[in-house]
């Protein structure tokens, strides 16, 4: 077999392009029939046209896949939308937990809200008769699913400690970057029968603006792709010394913005672009990591973003979905050909790229932090794959959110990684704080302590409530560090990530071991990721041929065991495992497994790689 061609079709004809950018032409401003269509009774899908243009609305249709059979058991994921991940004051969860308790309900019985990689609350097991007042009743809260998905900005991303940081103020960033990037709202407001005081209007006077214009030009087809923005932040250390935090993992976004340190203080803004972890099995594809753009100033930041999504919107591809990620515009052009075309918007320049500027480790933030201006403590709760449910073994996580928040009047943020923030509680409440979580059941699984493993790692919704995903992910990852901890690597202080599909929504390739759906109960393998996000996993790729391509369920924490074994036998001292297999590299793991009994038939016959993006 030979291999696949490249072929992103840039800068596309309208005659030349998809069915998908006719279809958003032709919706009357993202309007065309969904508002009849979501509310019509004698079906519980919807119109190919309408689903298409309900993703702009934070809604997608999903169907039970434990039913078979031709009828499919249709219902819907709602995505709300939490730039920055909060705060959702404690008036705004016990909403949000209502409505899962009313409409979100899983085939058990039992309620469950979702937090999401990108800092989202999605609500899963929706009938299409409860999609319309669960927005509504949302959006009376101010929490809206507009932007949640489709063709246009996605929620925008920074760390929750970051706010009100003297020092630089991604929160504040997150948020307004999302208010600029804010799809029209006029048709949100039509089509749910909003009471459009919920709802920011495109003129409000203290809306974010680039050359007088308070929200971007999105146009008939609105961008060619989704397209994500994270923002890195900074903290001080004991000895006041400034740092980089990516928790974020900025450069795997389309775009990605770190603060520049210098002389101990933010002197200016690092952008990254064409990141994007998302892959296609069978054709030419890559996990990316994004690469530096240029610098610039606060005062120029938000001009200069618009350029780079304008870049996008007019030159990617919109023919073929999969090349119409901006990674592809990139990767085709190249990073010189696209700084000229974002300075060509511009009235100033970037600053040269900083090739040695670090982003930042990936902070997990999990425990007690405290606020260095209101002297108040903050407690960030591992949420295991962010699934807030009753019936788990980790607790009765539901109602310890919704109660603990109220006893303590604690605002709420979601994390990166999945996890929930309580703030603002009295440091002399610490000690009652963690009592009321505890009683709950918090802190434990299955009788035992969280584990250094499990709080680092981590999985996507998978199979039972993603209708692109090949098998289980959030299912499997409580099982397979069980079975870890089983063997006595509960203390080891590495990351594993898990998704059911390429799509790779929870990362898993940034971590330590990734593991990526790719069949039934069938997983593949990426390494040479790290623990602290700073580095790229890839596929087991060794002369031309791939390796560990579809792992049976069964045998992946054989293989896990086996690694973690040669890291400990053969690893330098205080060297984490990710470094190890990127030292050992991966012809070196490839050998070592091939001569290991219980997985060298795992290893006998690999696929030729015929999709490598080249």
């Amino acid at each position: 077999m030979t291999k696949k061609a490249f072929e992103p079709h840039l800068q596309t004809p309208l005659e030349e392009q998809s069915k998908e950018e006719h279809n958003k032409r032709a919706s009357d401003g993202m309007r065309g029939t969904l508002g009849d269509d979501i509310r019509d009774g004698e079906r519980q899908d919807i119109a190919w046209e309408s689903e298409q243009l309900a993703k702009s609305y934070g809604i997608y249709l999903e169907f039970n896949r434990a039913k078979t059979g031709k009828e499919k058991d249709w219902f819907y994921m709602i995505r709300l939308g939490i730039p920055g991940g909060g705060p959702i004051t404690p008036e705004q969860w016990t909403v949000i937990d209502d409505l899962a308790s009313e409409f979100g309900v899983n085939p058990e019985g039992y309620g469950s809200i979702r937090l999401t990689t990108r800092e989202n609350v999605q609500f899963h097991w929706i009938k299409k008769d409860q999609v319309v007042p669960l927005i509504q009743r949302s959006a009376e809260q101010g929490l809206l699913s507009l932007n949640g998905c489709g063709d246009n900005v996605r929620n925008v991303m920074a760390c929750p400690f970051s706010r009100n940081n003297p020092d630089f103020d991604a929160h504040a960033w997150a948020a307004k970057v999302a208010d600029y990037f804010q799809l029209p709202a006029q048709p949100f407001i039509q089509i749910f029968a909003i009471d459009p005081n919920h709802v920011r209007e495109d003129n409000a006077a203290e809306a974010p603006s680039v050359n007088g214009k308070t929200r971007f030009s999105y146009g008939p087809g609105l961008l060619n792709r989704k397209f994500k923005i994270a923002f890195g932040a900074v903290h001080r250390d004991e000895n006041g010394v400034l740092y980089t935090d990516n928790c974020t993992e900025l450069r795997t976004h389309d775009m990605g913005v770190s603060p520049v340190i210098e002389n101990n203080q933010v002197s200016g803004f690092q952008i990254y672009i064409g990141g994007g972890q998302g892959e296609k099995n069978g054709k030419p594809s890559a996990a990316l990591l994004g690469l530096p753009l240029g610098v610039v100033n606060e005062e120029n930041l938000l001009t200069a973003m618009d350029a780079v999504v304008q870049v996008h919107q007019t030159w990617g591809d919109r023919a073929n979905r999969h090349w119409a990620r901006l990674k592809y515009v990139v990767k085709k052009q190249g990073i010189d050909w696209y700084r000229d075309q974002v300075h060509a918007l511009l009235d100033f320049e970037l600053g040269a790229p900083i090739a040695q500027h670090d982003v930042g480790a990936r902070e997990l933030h999990h425990g007690w932090q405290t606020d260095p201006i209101s002297g108040l403590d903050a407690y960030c709760a591992f949420i295991e794959n962010g699934r807030l449910i009753d019936n788990s073994p980790n607790g009765r996580l539901k109602t310890m959110a919704r109660e603990v928040a109220l006893q303590f009047n604690t605002p709420l943020f979601i994390t990166p990684n999945q996890d929930l923030v309580f703030t603002g509680i009295q440091p002399e409440a610490r000690e009652a704080f963690e009592a009321a979580l505890a009683a709950y059941g918090y802190g434990t699984r299955n009788g035992a302590a969280y584990s250094t493993l499990r709080k680092n790692s981590g999985a996507c919704v998978g199979r039972s409530t993603c209708r692109l995903a090949y098998t289980e992910s959030e299912q499997f990852e409580p099982e397979l560090i069980d079975t870890l901890e089983g063997l006595g690597w509960q203390d080891f202080d590495t990351s594993i990530g898990i998704t059911g599909c390429e799509r790779q929504c929870f990362r898993p390739a940034t971590k330590a071991i990734g593991l990526v759906g790719s069949g039934n109960n069938r997983y593949q393998f990426k390494l040479l990721g790290t623990e602290d996000g700073r580095h790229q996993g890839v596929p087991l790729v060794v002369d031309d041929l791939i390796y560990l391509k579809s792992v049976p369920r069964e045998k992946v924490p054989v293989i896990i065991d086996l690694l973690f074994q040669w890291h400990r036998e053969a690893g330098e001292a205080d060297e984490h495992f990710g470094y190890f297999i990127r030292r050992q590299g991966l012809a070196g793991v490839v050998t070592f497994l091939k001569g290991q009994d219980e997985v060298s038939d795992l290893l006998a016959k690999p696929l030729k790689n015929v999709a490598a993006l080249v």
